[in-house]
């Protein structure tokens, strides 16, 4: 939850005048304070039934999904497991596989967030970390690691995408959630400047919400 004033925009901050926002300390993240298992056999599944047990927890039936980087994986797991629960997700700069650093998500797994949690959780240990991370971006090695572009193309959830362009988040990976869902639409890129054309595209997103806000 640390890493929101971090962000490309503050979602939290933004749009709390308006709606209710909601966000979880990720189990096992950097730099917060949940902890727990490390679900090994189904990572992206045990992503999603972590949210939704957070959304069951408050007695939230339906609501709108904002995910920022690894939050695009965790929103399309979302609206696949529970699609009668997602009214509309926004994706802004997803995480995706990249053709010409396909290990970069997995290196950054390894030499980034794995020394840091091994650091504080004597009970586990490098095998798991690395199977862990095998299961997370090389068993589904394309598009946005948590779901399939089949799934993309039957998901029928009304998307908003904010595409980017840097290792992690690669471009193409934006489009192509734009072009295969059939209910998605994109903004322009690049967004985040001027100042001013990253003003527009927050406005957009706020659009959206209020769009499918009224819809719903």
């Amino acid at each position: 939850m640390s890493n929101w004033p971090t962000a490309v925009f503050n979602a939290m901050d933004i749009f709390s005048d308006e709606f209710r926002c909601i966000t979880m300390d990720q189990r096992n993240a950097n730099g917060g304070e949940s902890s727990g298992p490390i679900p090994v056999d189904d990572p992206w599944g045990a992503f999603a039934d972590d949210q939704l047990g957070l959304m069951d927890h408050l007695g939230i039936r339906e609501f709108f999904f904002m995910g920022h980087c690894i939050g695009g994986c965790f929103a399309l797991k979302v609206m696949e497991r529970a699609p009668d629960r997602v009214v509309a997700g926004v994706l802004v700069q997803t995480v995706g596989h990249r053709d010409d650093d396909p290990d970069v998500m997995h290196r950054s797994g390894r030499e980034v967030w794995a020394p840091e949690l091994l650091a504080r959780r004597p009970d586990l240990n490098m095998t798991m970390i690395e199977k862990y991370l095998y299961n997370l971006y090389r068993v589904q090695p394309d598009f946005v690691y948590s779901v399939s572009r089949d799934f993309a193309r039957s998901c029928q959830t009304p998307m908003l995408v904010l595409p980017d362009e840097t290792p992690a988040h690669p471009h193409q990976s934006s489009v192509d959630v734009a072009s295969l869902c059939p209910n998605a639409e994109i903004t322009v890129f690049p967004w985040r400047e001027p100042p001013e054309l990253k003003a527009r595209t927050i406005n957009r997103v706020r659009t959206f919400l209020r769009a499918h806000q009224l819809a719903g």
